[in-house]
């Protein structure tokens, strides 16, 4: 029996589904995991908590050695902030539109924070926003580095820092996410070298205009093995605290580092090679494929190859092993981020399904 439906046979009688599960000693193993390695290089983890929007996981990451956190928008740096941690970076390129800018103000006065920035308007906005106290706010140029999403060329990174402190904001230094090193195997290798091409090219260009650069920051959950060049001070993975099965077909993890599934039940077999599950896109985001399917049930070749809305449409090939009306079974997503956003809650328990708590999704729904 695969131990994902070893722990959910301990805890069936006592969850609804679907829902998602953690073992708690699995994603304590990861997150240790991640600061040893960081540790044994000089760098700094500041980890994302986008992944799991979590105020108890947040405090296992900082008692284990993180620096502080990453959050993707104010609305989670706020939920944070409120919980008491104390040093966050912002790392998106902040518009403060609408209530934006008072929101940030006021997290500057309680907080480190520290926010991204990839354009000058951008930095003129904030210094409106901040009002006479412009030098409590902290700000980190991002640059792309190949994923070609948000991100200056590295060759400007100089110039916007300049904008930056002639402002009276303080530039830190330079951020970037290889997000192409996600895009399949062997992908992860080549862009985490582009990103430290990409962030060497953009400290000289601090340099040049006379910043030295405090903070030199690389992402993700697929890169860091290799984000280990000279000029990275600190890494900001999310994944990496449950990984899911994107992460282990690009080999940044191993199957028994998944820390959370998604308990579902089959609600419905007529057809012979399917089974019909309560876990559609509302629980598993819409990621995937067809072809790659949109998340598998643990220890089998099972794939969920298309989602309603409310059901998952389970790909049992021949019907062998197909699983009974009433079963339950432990779906392992794709992407494990949409998932997380989609709970309220996360039932926290262990290896051995011993021990049963429920953990608030604090930051769910906290878009803006």
């Amino acid at each position: 029996m695969h131990r994902l439906q070893h722990v959910l046979d301990r805890l069936a009688d006592r969850v609804d589904t679907p829902f998602p599960i953690v073992l708690a000693d699995v994603m304590q193993c990861n997150i240790d995991r991640m600061q040893a390695f960081a540790a044994e290089r000089g760098l700094d983890v500041r980890p994302h908590v986008k992944t799991h929007k979590c105020i108890e996981i947040g405090r296992r990451q900082l008692e284990a050695g993180a620096v502080g956190i990453t959050a993707g928008n104010v609305g989670e740096a706020e939920v944070f902030a409120g919980a008491g941690f104390d040093d966050i970076f912002l790392a998106y390129p902040v518009w403060p539109s609408g209530t934006k800018g008072g929101r940030i103000r006021e997290l500057a006065r309680t907080t480190s924070l520290r926010v991204g920035v990839d354009n000058a308007a951008a930095i003129d906005a904030l210094v409106d926003a901040m009002g006479d106290e412009p030098e409590r706010l902290q700000v980190v140029v991002e640059i792309d580095c190949g994923a070609r999403r948000s991100g200056a060329p590295p060759e400007a990174a100089g110039e916007l820092a300049r904008a930056v402190r002639n402002r009276g904001l303080v530039p830190i230094g330079v951020y970037t996410y290889p997000g192409h090193g996600s895009a399949g195997p062997g992908s992860r290798e080549p862009a985490a070298q582009d990103q430290e091409a990409a962030l060497t090219t953009a400290v000289r260009s601090l340099k040049s205009v006379g910043i030295t650069p405090q903070v030199v920051s690389a992402g993700s959950t697929p890169t860091y093995a290799y984000s280990t060049g000279s000029v990275i001070t600190e890494i900001r993975p999310g994944e990496y605290v449950f990984c899911d099965l994107n992460n282990t077909r690009l080999g940044a993890c191993e199957e028994d580092q998944i820390a959370l599934f998604v308990a579902a039940t089959v609600v419905s077999d007529w057809v012979p090679d399917q089974a019909i599950l309560d876990v559609g896109t509302k629980a598993m985001g819409r990621e995937g494929t067809p072809e790659i399917g949109y998340g598998g049930v643990a220890g089998s070749k099972a794939v969920l190859w298309k989602l309603n809305e409310y059901h998952g449409f389970l790909a049992v090939p021949g019907g062998e092993g197909r699983p009974t009306v009433g079963t339950v079974v432990p779906v392992v997503p794709n992407h494990v981020c949409p998932v997380v956003a989609s709970f309220e809650e996360l039932l926290v328990t262990d290896s051995e399904g011993t021990t049963l708590e429920r953990w608030e999704v604090a930051a769910r729904g906290r878009l803006g």
